[in-house]
């Protein structure tokens, strides 16, 4: 499951929100939308697949947390768009600057 994909839900984001916060079981998490309880366990399957939280069985209980290795992927594709605009209005900035200077000049 693509990364994104799951991100693309606001439902989704909003467990990863709560998840940021604590680990919660599905129930906890359930209690804390206006969805139903299979619609939270499909969120949460998808979140799954994509690496984005892990779960871990306690007897009856299935208790999620945020994975941060699943994040570090979106953080790395953030950090490489940031870049290229970073880059990009810097050369704008440059020729906007070279402009104003040829302007200026007698």
């Amino acid at each position: 499951m693509d990364k994104f994909t799951a991100l693309s839900d606001p439902n989704r984001r909003k467990i990863l929100e709560l998840l940021s916060q604590e680990a919660f079981s599905a129930g906890e998490l359930v209690e804390r939308f206006a969805i139903s309880q299979p619609a939270v366990s499909q969120h949460l399957k998808v979140l799954k697949q994509a690496e984005l939280v892990t779960c871990e069985k306690r007897a009856q209980k299935r208790i999620y947390r945020l994975s941060s290795s699943g994040l570090d992927e979106v953080e790395q594709w953030v950090q490489q768009v940031r870049n290229f605009w970073n880059s990009s209005l810097d050369a704008l900035e440059y020729e906007l600057a070279q402009s104003d200077d040829e302007e200026s000049s007698p």
